[in-house]
């Protein structure tokens, strides 16, 4: 009887200790699936935006809220830069990254990433044009440009005079001197007015050797004032004024800015292009502001966002190049990716979302 009394104690231990491991290991196991995600989030206006009460809103914000509400997804906001967040969702300390980030194959080797939200480019920010004021062209008549095409069209012109000179000076005495600088100088006068066609009269060739002359020279102006029009005018115009860049082109010759580990410094790196660091591209754009840099290349949108939100005296150009996705970051092998990348498509293919992007970015593009 005794053992039996012993038997049913030890057993009725045992069924309470298991008891007791499997509500914890229930409770354990309810805990991890409610903990918050923890969200690594960098500020990248328009995408991500942080008001003084530390609020976070943007168009990636408003995309990542409506996937958490679909999926009843708890999270909390960490901020972190681009380091941190692509290396702290690699290694799984942050279970998902938002920002304007690129989808690029370097990262993708470290990280996973959703379908792509929104298709960018890159931008050129450049010193605004100058006004087309007096004093602005009247040191255009001065520049080394416009010198230059002045003294060319002297010396064409000069050509033509002494050409005519040699053929008329024994035949034609009275109007083309014999002494050499006065006649040389009517034939430059002869060459003018023939180029440009206002044909005084007061001289003209008499011979035939002269006459040939001027009938090679009137055929020859009609080609050269053009040339040289197209060029004075090229030297005069207010649009060379503002700025040495043009289009990307043009990156190689100038001092170039951006941020290290964006899609833009991989690009500038890609085409061999150097550029000097900065590390935001608030410091990037001052350092054109100040006259420390020539251009700034980054996102497109973001360019134009933040002069638009107040960088005078810069403008960005109208030519976007590199095409880039931006996307949502993923540990690697994420479980949630497909439900992710389901909420993410039905709210990207409809009216709540391009209401979004007109409200964010409608400005900017």
């Amino acid at each position: 009887m005794q053992k039996l009394i012993a038997l049913a104690i030890v057993l009725g231990s045992l069924l309470g200790f298991t008891a007791n491991a499997s509500a914890q290991t229930g409770a354990t196991a309810s805990s991890t699936a409610t903990a918050p995600l923890k969200v690594a989030v960098r500020v990248s206006p328009p995408f991500v935006t942080q008001d003084a009460e530390g609020r976070y809103q943007g168009l990636t914000i408003a995309l990542w809220e409506h996937i958490a509400d679909v999926n009843n997804y708890e999270f909390d906001y960490y901020p972190v830069g681009l380091d941190e967040l692509i290396s702290g969702v690699a290694e799984q300390s942050y279970d998902v990254g938002l920002g304007a980030v690129s989808v690029t194959a370097d990262r993708e080797r470290q990280i996973d990433f959703t379908l792509p939200f929104y298709n960018a480019g890159l931008g050129i920010a450049v010193p605004a044009a100058e006004e087309a004021s007096w004093w602005t062209l009247t040191k255009r008549f001065f520049s080394f440009e416009f010198l230059t095409v002045m003294l060319a069209l002297s010396g064409i012109l000069l050509l033509a005079g002494f050409l005519v000179w040699l053929a008329e000076r024994h035949h034609n005495p009275d109007e083309f001197k014999q002494e050499s600088l006065r006649g040389i100088g009517a034939g430059f006068w002869w060459a003018a007015v023939t180029m440009t066609t206002v044909g005084y009269g007061d001289k003209s060739p008499r011979s035939k050797a002269g006459r040939v002359v001027g009938l090679i020279w009137m055929f020859t102006s009609v080609i050269i004032i053009s040339s040289f029009t197209a060029s004075i005018t090229s030297a005069l115009t207010v649009n060379k004024l503002s700025t040495r860049v043009q289009d990307k082109d043009d990156l190689a010759q100038v001092r170039v800015a951006s941020v290290p580990n964006s899609y833009s410094a991989y690009w500038l790196d890609r085409e061999n292009i150097g550029y000097q660091h900065y590390p935001t591209l608030t410091d990037a754009l001052q350092a054109v502001q100040a006259g420390k840099a020539d251009a700034v290349v980054y996102d497109a949108p973001l360019l134009k966002y933040q002069l638009r939100k107040g960088f005078s005296g810069l403008s960005v150009l109208p030519e976007n190049f590199a095409p880039q996705d931006y996307a949502i970051v993923l540990p690697p092998a994420a479980e949630r990716r497909e439900q992710v990348n389901r909420a993410l498509l039905r709210y990207v293919r409809g009216a709540e979302w391009r209401q979004a992007v007109n409200q964010y970015l409608g400005d900017s593009l």
